[in-house]
């Protein structure tokens, strides 16, 4: 039981680590939660703003328009969700060390 609490406890700052990444590439593109929200086709800014907390993940069928609301790639976009949201798929594609995603990386 031990161990379960560890991983949701591990799963939940991943996911913090995720919303900052995310406010990091907003910030750099120059928009507010609102103008982000309105670009990606979210209902209300203030799920832009549980993202960046960590409580929720970005839609997978959105990740495009995401990574074209925040101006790179889209599979640059979708390796960096991975390491948040999917470590476990991560590293079973990339290897622990990761040196194959290494040119998906983004410094934001």
């Amino acid at each position: 039981m031990q161990n379960q609490k560890r991983n949701e406890s591990t799963v939940k700052d991943q996911r913090k680590d995720g919303g900052v990444w995310l406010k990091q590439l907003r910030v750099s593109a120059g928009l507010s939660q609102r103008q982000l929200a309105q670009k990606v086709g979210a209902d209300y800014y203030t799920f832009i703003s549980q993202l960046e907390n960590g409580r929720g993940r970005v839609p997978p069928d959105r990740y495009r328009e995401w990574a074209e609301a925040l101006d790179i790639p889209a599979h640059t976009f979708v390796y960096n969700l991975m390491r948040f949201y999917d470590p476990g798929t991560f590293a079973i594609l990339f290897g622990e060390d990761d040196t194959i995603g290494k040119k998906f990386e983004t410094i934001a």
